[in-house]
């Protein structure tokens, strides 16, 4: 089989941990999301994560309630990082080799981020978790993806979706004129406040002339789909 993409940063929601219930997370999804994962790995892909952490909370939200917004954001990051260990043991008890860096540091538990330490578990096809965000507040984890897709060189930025095909002119859910894009470029989605990425990402991705695909997680073998390059889901690339 051709793969179209040798080295690919996954972003994974929160939400993609946690199931129908949409928050804390739920061992059969997290099982279902490495198995998954497993499929893409047994073809010699590179595999590096950048996971959510809406699943647990929300920086944004906790600055609606009134806390400070530094600190509402440093929760969010915590949470990361427990659906980064969550994903990892996942991953290791399938036999796929997994190493955690976090942004902020806690040895204890996890490797802190080294750029070539990163690439060399890749190349040794070892799968690297990504968490705690940037390590500062008021980036998402969007930004992250696209920061650490640039750090280690990465072929693509694979944008896994709860529930969500690839981009619409407008929510799906509500206006069902809304029209699906098969591409669009960078400028595109920021032009037309398409939402796929934060401002900054997208920027970011589009500085580095990084792609990037947006497909629905929930249907298994998207992953895989993409990696040998099939037609699914929103490609964002260019200028």
């Amino acid at each position: 089989m051709s793969i179209k993409y040798k080295r690919v940063i996954i972003k994974l929601s929160g939400e993609a941990l946690a199931g129908k219930e949409g928050h804390g997370i739920n061992p059969p999804e997290i099982r279902k999301v490495a198995e998954e994962l497993k499929e893409v790995y047994d073809l010699g892909v590179e595999i590096s994560i950048v996971v959510g952490g809406g699943n647990m909370w929300r920086g944004e939200a906790g600055a609606q309630m009134g806390m400070e917004r530094a600190q509402a954001d440093y929760i969010g990051m915590l949470g990361t990082i427990m659906n980064a260990l969550a994903l990892q043991d996942n991953l290791e008890t399938i036999g796929v080799p997994t190493r955690v860096q976090t942004s902020i540091e806690m040895r204890q538990i996890a490797e802190p981020y080294i750029r070539r330490k990163a690439i060399r578990h890749l190349e040794k096809h070892r799968v690297v978790i990504f968490a705690g965000g940037t390590g500062s507040p008021y980036f998402s984890t969007d930004t992250t993806a696209a920061l650490r897709a640039s750090e280690i060189n990465a072929d693509v930025i694979l944008m896994a979706k709860n529930g969500v095909d690839g981009v619409y002119s407008a929510d799906p859910k509500i206006d069902p004129n809304a029209k699906k894009f098969a591409s669009l470029t960078h400028l595109d989605v920021i032009n037309k406040g398409l939402h796929v990425m934060d401002t900054t990402a997208s920027s970011l991705s589009m500085d580095n002339d990084i792609p990037l695909v947006v497909f629905n997680m929930n249907e298994h073998g998207n992953i895989k789909k993409v990696v040998l390059g099939d037609n699914i889901g929103t490609t964002v690339e260019g200028k």
